[in-house]
């Protein structure tokens, strides 16, 4: 075992006051492709960028072209959960994670049975009424043709956090609060350049900081153990 993976796994085997803040890299290995690596999908030709596509303004203005996008790229069937997915379900039963704060919105942490989950961007496994807020089954929004419309008339939407739009007051809070009195801090599967989401780790306050990501971040050298390795190759090893 590599020294480092060894030094992280003696801080969690030390540990009952963990938490884990994951990125787009965490679901990679489950084969849905992230938005800034080089296959990602902010490399990929499209009729608009999807930063605009993702938009508040974009998503009022045109629903039948975002949902062409929606469904095409973020809705990804038959994915499971990865060796860093499981292990931290593990990791949560054992009385040692106390949360998992994660920027992903597919729902991987929950299938591996993660039942402590901060979603920042939401979720793509929900939907609501964009007009009247009643929630709607995933399927009608993430299969099928057209714009979804509820009974009232009003455009379906994903229940995320599109561009423009902030994150749940609540669920930053608590994120916050789970950081701050962290015992041991994992960021794993981020290039922590996408705010306010990033800023979160800034309320850490500890001495055991844990950076897992295969290339280098803005927060590297503020790490107390820096990995540069696939996440889950390592947590496959802790």
């Amino acid at each position: 075992m590599d020294d480092k993976i060894k030094q992280l796994k003696d801080w969690i085997d030390g540990s009952d006051n963990i938490v884990f803040f994951g990125g787009a890299g965490v679901s990679t290995e489950s084969g849905i492709p992230d938005f800034r690596s080089v296959d990602g999908l902010y490399n990929q030709k499209w009729a608009y960028p999807p930063e605009t596509i993702l938009s508040h303004t974009f998503f009022t203005k045109d629903p039948e072209e975002y949902y062409r996008f929606h469904r095409e790229k973020l809705v990804i069937d038959g994915v499971k959960p990865n060796r860093a997915h499981i292990r931290l379900a593990e990791l949560e039963k054992e009385g040692k994670l106390k949360a998992v704060v994660t920027q992903n919105i597919d729902g991987l942490h929950q299938a591996a049975g993660s039942k402590k989950v901060l979603e920042l961007h939401g979720s793509i496994l929900r939907a609501y009424c964009s007009r009247c807020g009643r929630p709607y089954p995933a399927d009608k929004m993430n299969h099928g043709a057209g714009v979804p419309k509820c009974q009232c008339g009003g455009v379906i939407r994903p229940d995320i956090v599109l561009y423009e739009e902030p994150l749940n007051d609540d669920i930053v809070s608590e994120a916050v609060h789970f950081i701050r009195n962290a015992d041991v801090l994992i960021i794993g599967g981020t290039s922590l350049n996408v705010y306010p989401a990033a800023g979160l780790i800034n309320y850490y306050r500890g001495n055991k900081l844990a950076l897992v990501n295969l290339s280098s971040t803005p927060y590297d050298s503020a790490a107390d153990l820096v990995i540069h390795e696939k996440i889950g190759e390592v947590f496959g090893q802790i």
